[in-house]
């Protein structure tokens, strides 16, 4: 549409024909000047304000639940998940798990993110060669998602992991972090820096210790973890204090327990965080009975993607948008007494074909494109 109001425009529109003007009387003419007018104050601003283009990046978790493969290579440890232990993994069942998951992470798209996540933190995975057999199953093989992985100490020879879409994230430096300060073996943590969308990110990628032996007994192991987490995130942040810090794993605790909400220092009130600080999207979630496994009934939000306040503020660049819970129906339980629960491999020992015990969750960020 022609802009009236444009003094550029050289050839006059039709309305403007002078023959047609020169027979109105003067009444006409007035009429017509105000309408003309009224067109100007209408058009500018759209004119003068022209919509913001957005890009969103999706950041996603998912605890695979014990991604073993066939081999014993573990002594005792993985021996279950060889064709001789007590759950009888073989080829068929392995390619099943691999195919379920495929699929789940095919399904992580939405309109802004149509090639999927980003980034997407995994754990209990037993070793790189799950992962790139992972990112070949046909529902995913087209992403072209590439891997960053490394062998942690846990007894049980389970790692934590990242995949990501090189279209969105070029990583720059890895670094693995042990536990020391604890007296058995965990999974190190992993901090991947890199340009999400050009923005320069931290991405430290957790499992911390499990509540086995019960959840207080076992806090302070926990608390140790999110003292590592936040040890590694201050000095990221001493080197570039603009820079986006993400927090993602299952943490074996609750937004509000003490290891995330004070060790850590991740606040539920997103206008109560200051610069240094962390904000927690998932504790409302939860708040609302949303959860990501399910433990004697009750729903826990273990599951976590933390950001800090460069990201919940966009001072990078990036800026925080939303956060979800991928508790698609596909991924629950159909029927039974487990109904709605997460559809898991194993439940009571029985193979059951599923595809984690856990949900993923995903956080959504978005870059003004210029």
């Amino acid at each position: 549409m022609v802009n009236p109001c444009d003094s550029s425009i050289g050839t006059p529109p039709p309305f403007f024909n002078y023959p047609i003007v020169k027979q109105m009387n003067l009444k006409k003419k007035a009429g017509l000047i105000s309408a003309l007018l009224l067109a100007c104050v209408i058009a500018l601003p759209t004119f003068a304000q022209e919509k913001k283009r957005m890009q969103t990046f999706g950041v996603a978790f998912y605890n695979l639940e014990n991604l073993f493969d066939t081999i014993n290579n573990n002594g005792k440890y993985d021996h279950e998940f060889s064709p001789e232990g007590k759950n009888r993994w073989d080829g068929r069942k392995y390619n099943i798990k691999l195919n379920n998951l495929g699929y789940a992470i095919s399904q992580m798209t939405t309109k802004t993110t149509p090639m999927g996540p980003a980034i997407i933190g995994v754990s209990e995975i037993e070793n790189i060669t799950v992962l790139e057999d992972l990112v070949k199953v046909d529902a995913i093989k087209d992403w072209n998602l590439q891997i960053i992985h490394h062998d942690s100490p846990d007894l049980r020879g389970v790692d934590v992991g990242m995949l990501y879409n090189p279209r969105f994230f070029k990583p720059i430096n890895v670094t693995n972090h042990t536990l020391t300060t604890i007296r058995f073996k965990t999974r190190d943590q992993m901090c991947v820096t890199g340009l999400l969308g050009g923005c320069r990110v931290g991405v430290i990628v957790n499992h911390w210790p499990s509540r086995r032996g019960g959840s207080e007994k076992s806090s302070a192991s926990r608390e140790a973890a999110a003292a590592l987490t936040r040890h590694i995130a201050d000095s990221l942040l001493s080197v570039d204090p603009n820079m986006g810090i993400i927090v993602m794993g299952d943490l074996n605790d609750d937004p509000h327990n003490k290891s995330c909400a004070v060790v850590l220092g991740a606040l539920k009130n997103a206008g109560k965080v200051k610069p240094g600080g962390f904000f927690n999207p998932f504790w409302e979630k939860l708040d609302k009975g949303i959860g990501s496994y399910v433990y004697r009934g009750s729903w826990d939000l273990f599951d976590q993607i933390i950001i800090n306040y460069n990201l919940l503020k966009g001072v990078n660049g990036l800026q925080y948008r939303s956060a979800e819970v991928l508790n698609k129906e596909f991924l629950k339980e159909s029927d039974g007494q487990y109904k709605g629960y997460p559809h898991r491999t194993f439940s009571g020992g029985v193979w059951t074909g599923g595809y984690s015990d856990h949900f993923p969750t995903e956080i959504f960020l978005t870059k003004e494109i210029k």
